[in-house]
Protein backbone atom coordinates (compact mmCIF):
# COMPACT_ATOMS: atom_id res chain seq x y z
CA UNK A 1 0.00 0.00 0.00
CA UNK A 2 1.53 3.50 -1.43
CA UNK A 3 1.55 5.66 1.52
CA UNK A 4 0.22 9.22 0.32
CA UNK A 5 1.85 12.81 0.94
CA UNK A 6 -0.74 14.18 2.88
CA UNK A 7 -0.94 11.02 5.30
CA UNK A 8 3.06 11.61 5.84
CA UNK A 9 2.00 15.02 6.65
CA UNK A 10 -0.55 14.42 9.20
CA UNK A 11 1.54 11.76 10.91
CA UNK A 12 4.71 14.21 11.34
CA UNK A 13 2.34 17.53 11.63
CA UNK A 14 2.26 17.60 15.16
CA UNK A 15 5.74 17.06 16.08
CA UNK A 16 7.45 19.60 13.21
CA UNK A 17 5.01 22.36 14.37
CA UNK A 18 6.50 21.58 18.06
CA UNK A 19 10.02 22.87 17.01
CA UNK A 20 11.03 26.36 17.53
CA UNK A 21 10.01 29.03 14.78
CA UNK A 22 7.89 26.64 12.87
CA UNK A 23 4.79 28.00 11.72
CA UNK A 24 3.70 25.58 8.87
CA UNK A 25 3.85 22.11 7.35
CA UNK A 26 2.65 22.06 4.03
CA UNK A 27 3.11 20.49 0.64
CA UNK A 28 4.79 21.96 -2.46
CA UNK A 29 6.49 20.53 -5.38
CA UNK A 30 10.46 20.94 -5.60
CA UNK A 31 12.53 22.17 -8.66
CA UNK A 32 12.51 18.54 -9.78
CA UNK A 33 8.80 18.88 -9.87
CA UNK A 34 8.30 16.24 -7.00
CA UNK A 35 6.19 16.63 -3.83
CA UNK A 36 8.02 17.34 -1.04
CA UNK A 37 6.47 18.29 2.32
CA UNK A 38 7.47 22.26 3.13
CA UNK A 39 8.13 23.17 6.82
CA UNK A 40 7.59 27.10 7.01
CA UNK A 41 9.98 29.06 9.59
CA UNK A 42 9.21 32.76 11.28
CA UNK A 43 12.79 33.55 11.30
CA UNK A 44 15.99 31.74 9.98
CA UNK A 45 16.85 29.14 12.71
CA UNK A 46 19.76 27.02 12.42
CA UNK A 47 19.34 25.27 15.19
CA UNK A 48 15.89 24.32 14.25
CA UNK A 49 16.41 23.13 10.46
CA UNK A 50 19.46 20.69 11.84
CA UNK A 51 16.61 18.73 13.95
CA UNK A 52 14.09 18.64 10.58
CA UNK A 53 14.96 15.64 8.92
CA UNK A 54 15.88 15.56 4.89
CA UNK A 55 13.10 13.10 4.67
CA UNK A 56 10.05 11.59 5.43
CA UNK A 57 8.94 8.12 4.74
CA UNK A 58 10.08 8.60 1.45
CA UNK A 59 9.14 12.33 0.51
CA UNK A 60 11.46 15.21 0.80
CA UNK A 61 11.66 18.02 3.26
CA UNK A 62 12.57 21.31 2.84
CA UNK A 63 12.10 24.60 5.07
CA UNK A 64 11.35 27.58 4.03
CA UNK A 65 11.06 31.21 5.97
CA UNK A 66 8.01 32.27 5.67
CA UNK A 67 8.11 34.77 8.28
CA UNK A 68 4.89 35.00 10.97
CA UNK A 69 1.87 33.91 9.70
CA UNK A 70 -1.39 35.86 11.20
CA UNK A 71 -4.99 35.19 10.47
CA UNK A 72 -6.73 38.05 8.95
Amino acid sequence: MVVTIREVRTRHERLLLALPGVVSVGIGRGSDGREEIVVGLDRPRPDTVRRIPGSLEGYPVRTHVTGRLRSH
